[in-house]
């Protein structure tokens, strides 16, 4: 990947913060149209391989594929611009949320428009991948089988059980196809810096909930709530909601009303939902809250993505080289797309498309975006608009 200026990152990703409606699947959708489509930082198949990698660790995938996008473009610093453009957005709505900022609320007409842009969003990502990553009978096969698995067994595991079933069938299958050329290099970290994340990951692990212990400090307990929380969930986005509602509820940070209020307000705005800990940081009792309470609890959620990202690049570089590993890769690959498939109908149709009418929109979307090339931002400030302006 050639390397861009951290300001270059920083404006990518903070239109799409402002823009990436939709929840996590639906982002790696906008993520690919345009890295991959439109400005060429990287090909399909890299592509593919990160989000392998990402469903692979706990954490928000989709802001564990833009922090490892923008390092890749730019380094660190490259990876902090991602991070920072495409949370802060939603972060500092979901503060000022916590204020009682009761306005930034969206109108329903608009929210609802923009949940049909992400079907044409995550349609076309499942297209684009598929022909680049299922040119086969067998690959295809691969998605097909994938998606099905998915769509039966609902579960927070399936999809890496089903990543880990695509990669041993295809080191076993597909090795005598077509070699492949090298994947461009995906290292840009020391390998040093990469096993000092990977001992600060598990060290912090270990030492916050004894320190917890030791010290009932609230601002430690926050950040070991919420350190947890983002160190040990699969499958990211809603499901997080469960862990962080145990952290916060039942020891009394704040009542159920206000944690079902903020979560509301998570699906209205765009970016991670991730940054639902903002909210919370900043609405409990006790101190520290409001911004500083916020912030920590936002910094403390995203760490672990950080620490894994950073730690598992180089190894992930070295590890997709190998040809045999390149087999699995091709199984690996075909099983996101699948993945991509079923996620498409649910929770992304079924959520989106109510009517006739957001069917068509939805095609209107597609139509948009693949035939006549429209940026997804075009398309998502479009179409909200016009919601907003039909319901006005």
């Amino acid at each position: 990947m050639p390397q861009g200026s951290v300001l270059e990152v920083l404006a990518a990703f903070t239109r799409l913060g402002l823009t990436s409606f939709g929840g996590p699947i639906a982002h790696l959708g906008y993520f690919r149209e345009e890295f991959v489509v439109r400005r060429r930082w990287l090909d399909d198949r890299a592509y593919a391989d990160l989000v392998a990698l990402c469903q692979f660790l706990p954490g928000p995938a989709s802001s564990q594929a833009g922090i490892a996008l923008g390092i890749l473009r730019a380094g660190l610093p490259g990876g902090l611009a991602a991070w920072a453009g495409f949370t802060f957005p939603s972060a500092l709505l979901m503060i000022a949320a916590a204020y009682g900022v009761a306005s930034l609320g969206a109108n329903a007409a608009a929210l609802h428009g923009l949940k049909v842009v992400a079907v044409a969003v995550v349609a076309q990502a499942v297209w684009g991948m598929a022909r680049a990553l299922c040119p086969d009978r067998e690959r295809a096969t691969f998605a097909i089988l994938a998606a099905v698995t998915l769509l039966i067994w609902r579960d927070a595991l399936a999809q890496i059980v089903i990543i880990v079933a695509g990669g041993i069938i295809g080191w076993r299958l597909l090795r005598n196809g077509a070699p492949a050329a090298a994947p461009s290099s995906l290292a840009t970290v020391d390998r040093r810096l990469a096993i000092g994340c990977w001992i600060a990951f598990f060290g912090l692990l270990i030492a916050l909930p004894l320190a917890r212990a030791a010290f009932p400090l609230h601002a430690l307990q926050l950040f070991d709530s919420f350190y947890r929380a983002g160190a040990l969930v699969f499958g990211g986005g809603h499901v997080v909601l469960p862990l962080l509602h145990a952290e916060v509820v039942p020891p009394g940070w704040l009542d159920e009303t206000q944690f079902i209020a903020g979560y509301g307000m998570a699906q209205a705005v765009p970016g991670p939902i991730f940054t639902f800990a903002a909210y919370l940081g900043a609405v409990q009792m006790a101190p520290p809250n409001g911004w500083t309470g916020g912030m920590l609890a936002l910094l403390a959620i995203f760490l672990p993505a950080w620490l894994l990202v950073i730690g598992a690049l180089p190894f992930w570089d070295r590890l997709r080289r190998r040809e045999d590993a390149q087999a699995a890769l091709r199984g690996i690959n075909a099983t996101v797309v699948g993945i991509l498939l079923a996620t498409l109908y649910t929770p992304v149709i079924t959520s989106a498309i109510m009517t006739p009418l957001d069917a068509a929109l939805a095609l209107g979307c597609f139509a948009l975006l693949a035939l006549w090339r429209w940026p997804s931002w075009l398309v998502v400030v479009a179409v909200g608009g016009i919601g907003w302006a039909v319901s006005g």
